[in-house]
């Protein structure tokens, strides 16, 4: 399978990173402290803010600085874990014999990202909401270039995911506590993908620790020529033209 896209605008937030110049050079360099603080946020309603979890304010807040000036025909938003925290939490009232919280019942869906940032900005835009493992970025990109091939001009796309409950972490290893990338993508061949199997041992993933979108990012701002990102069951070699 090949992926074709261009990129016509990014954004992304984490711990101590939140302008572009901060991300760029975040990309050049060999480590970072992810146990930096999260940046203040700007654009959400303090209100909405109140009742939202860290990752859905990190995905909304990407969305809205990427369509703040761009109308785009589609979202899909690409999360591993979804609101994992707050679902936690709900299982951990039950266990104790209380009261579920409305609001963490309300908002506990995976899709809850998706839908706050069509009802912050007003905008009724179609949204899919994508979860596919460890591959969930490259899943999501290939339901943008399908809507592509359809006639949608523009896609947003984020992924994004947040803290994991000590409960998990034997089964979970993270690197990134708390991240949201995103992307406005059109037709173009700027950026190329090939999925690959049967790979020697000799290939080695680019930054291996890394969420898929996060990699792709520090190879794309990093301008390495090609570069390949590690899958569920196969590897994808990149290629920024």
């Amino acid at each position: 399978m090949k992926l074709s896209f261009s990129i016509e605008n990014w954004f992304a937030i984490s711990s101590g990173l939140l302008n572009q110049a901060q991300w760029l050079a975040w990309s050049n360099k060999q480590n970072h402290d992810w146990h930096l603080p999260l940046p203040k946020l700007t654009k959400l309603p303090l209100l909405q803010a109140r009742r939202m979890s860290i990752p859905s304010r990190l995905a909304v807040e990407v969305g809205l600085e990427l369509i703040k000036e761009t109308q785009v025909d589609f979202a899909i938003f690409i999360s591993r874990h979804g609101e994992l925290e707050r679902t936690y939490k709900i299982l951990d009232t039950l266990n104790h014999n209380q009261d579920i919280s409305p609001t963490d019942f309300a908002l506990s869906v995976h899709n809850t990202a998706a839908g706050l940032l069509s009802i912050i900005a007003k905008q009724a835009i179609p949204i899919s909401s994508i979860s596919a493992g460890q591959d969930g970025f490259h899943q999501g990109l290939i339901e943008a270039i399908s809507l592509i091939t359809q006639g949608f001009k523009r896609i947003l796309l984020i992924d994004f995911d947040g803290a994991i409950p000590d409960c998990y972490h034997s089964q979970i290893t993270v690197t990134v506590p708390a991240y949201a990338t995103g992307f406005i993508i059109s037709q173009g061949n700027t950026c190329e993908a090939e999925s690959l199997v049967n790979l020697t041992n000799e290939v080695v993933p680019y930054q291996a620790g890394y969420p898929q979108s996060l990699a792709f990012l520090h190879g794309y701002l990093n301008k390495q020529s090609s570069f390949y990102l590690e899958g569920n069951k196969q590897h994808w070699l990149w290629t920024i033209n």
